[in-house]
């Protein structure tokens, strides 16, 4: 069998895996990926918050997004019985970024692996992992290629960027129970014809139809929309028929948006996602390391994959190129400790927005400016920034102030 060697192997191409491999590109670290798909393919994840901006750039893969011309996004805007609530980037709690992208993540992450390839990172498309097996010093994974020819790759680090095909979760079985409720998605995308003009029809929107069911519009530069709808899975067991069928009757539970949609064609096939939160019972061990979705998933609903994907793929490259300076990396304090501050703010983020606290807090119409600003950053992805009370206090603070918004608005109607 033939067999190859290289520093590190990456599993997948998306915005985590190029990330890695960008970096480690930089750093003159010698690195393979393995994609199992033709690019450009499509994936979900379309809106980006503006903390995967600084993963970007310190990779070297900002300049190649910017001159795609994505849609910018300039914060997000949500809708509730007829309430409007818009966040401002640019008003957010602290530093950073205070923009962003809504992209086509086929396009997207076609940019950013022939980036990776201009730069010198070999990238073999159309070929899968099938196995892999460890040793003290390497790793070693099982190759299939496109042509059906079965190789060996050695290498001394694999970073698992596979994405939902969780590839050494399965291997590995290493799957865990998700820390957050359960829901499921559909989504497509259409020829956005009658779209408003100006800023009405560039706002990524969460339309809120009921306290677990929400709507996404995501608009792109390049007149196209993603459309999608999350909810609980039993939410979606009352509609019958394909899934084009089954979103044209979704459609109507959207007043903002049904008449612009409606008998519009779909640019593809509604896919349908069933309980979309993902987990597993470590994030690295003997010679690999697992980043973005193949290592955990929480919700949509704040477009935090990418940035969590980007976030974790950026550290493991760096810790990785410590260990191969042979200095010592505790990666339980580095990556997983780390990881892992991020996703418990979001998590207890999600399980707020779906028990109604958060959305109390995003549609009050009397915002104190502070708490807004500081949520704000939050939905920005800063999400590591203990200065911020709603990042150190995230466990207790959004429903303090969720409770204080029901005293509230029990006093305004006891005066009525």
């Amino acid at each position: 069998m033939k067999k190859e060697k290289v520093d590190v192997a990456i599993i997948g191409a998306g915005p985590s895996g190029t990330v890695s491999a960008s970096y480690l590109q930089q750093q003159g670290i010698e690195v393979k990926v393995i994609e199992k798909s033709k690019f450009p393919r499509y994936s979900i994840g379309e809106s980006l918050i503006p903390r995967c901006m600084d993963n970007f750039e310190e990779a070297g893969l900002l300049d190649c997004l910017k001159a795609q011309n994505y849609q910018v996004k300039t914060g997000a805007r949500f809708i509730k019985d007829g309430l409007v609530s818009d966040f401002d980037f640019s008003k957010k709690f602290g530093e950073g970024w205070d923009w962003t992208w809504q992209v086509p993540r086929d396009h997207f992450d076609h940019t950013l692996a022939q980036e990776c390839i201009r730069k010198g990172v070999k990238i073999e498309f159309e070929s899968q992992v099938t196995d892999v097996s460890f040793t003290e010093e390497n790793a070693t994974l099982t190759i299939e290629n496109k042509q059906q020819e079965v190789y060996e790759l050695e290498a001394k680090y694999v970073i698992d960027s596979s994405g939902f095909a969780r590839v050494l979760a399965r291997i590995l079985d290493l799957e865990a129970a998700p820390r957050i409720p359960q829901h499921s998605s559909i989504f497509t995308q259409v020829k956005d014809l009658r779209r408003p003009d100006g800023s009405e029809g560039e706002a990524i929107t969460f339309d809120i139809i009921e306290q677990e069911v929400w709507f996404w519009y995501i608009p792109f530069s390049n007149g196209n929309t993603s459309i999608g709808f999350v909810a609980t899975t039993e939410w979606f067991d009352q509609f019958k028929g394909t899934t084009t069928e089954q979103f044209t009757q979704m459609l109507s539970f959207t007043e903002k948006y049904y008449p612009q949609f409606k008998e519009l064609p779909f640019l593809f096939e509604p896919i349908q996602v069933k309980n979309i939160a993902k987990n597993v019972t470590k994030l690295y061990g003997n010679r690999f390391v697992l980043t973005g979705n193949s290592a955990e998933f929480l919700d949509p609903v704040f477009s935090s994959g990418v940035s969590f994907a980007t976030e974790s793929g950026l550290l493991a490259a760096k810790l990785i190129i410590k260990e191969l300076a042979e200095k010592e990396v505790d990666w339980q304090k580095a990556y997983v400790d780390h990881m892992q501050e991020g996703v418990k703010v979001f998590s207890t983020y999600v399980k707020e927005w779906y028990n109604g606290n958060l959305q109390k807090i995003i549609m009050h119409q009397e915002h104190n400016l502070e708490i807004k600003e500081q949520v704000c950053a939050v939905l920005a992805g800063y999400v590591w920034n203990q200065e911020n009370p709603f990042v150190k206090k995230h466990d207790r603070l959004v429903k303090n102030i969720a409770h204080l918004i029901d005293m509230e608005n029990n006093q305004k109607n006891n005066k009525t």
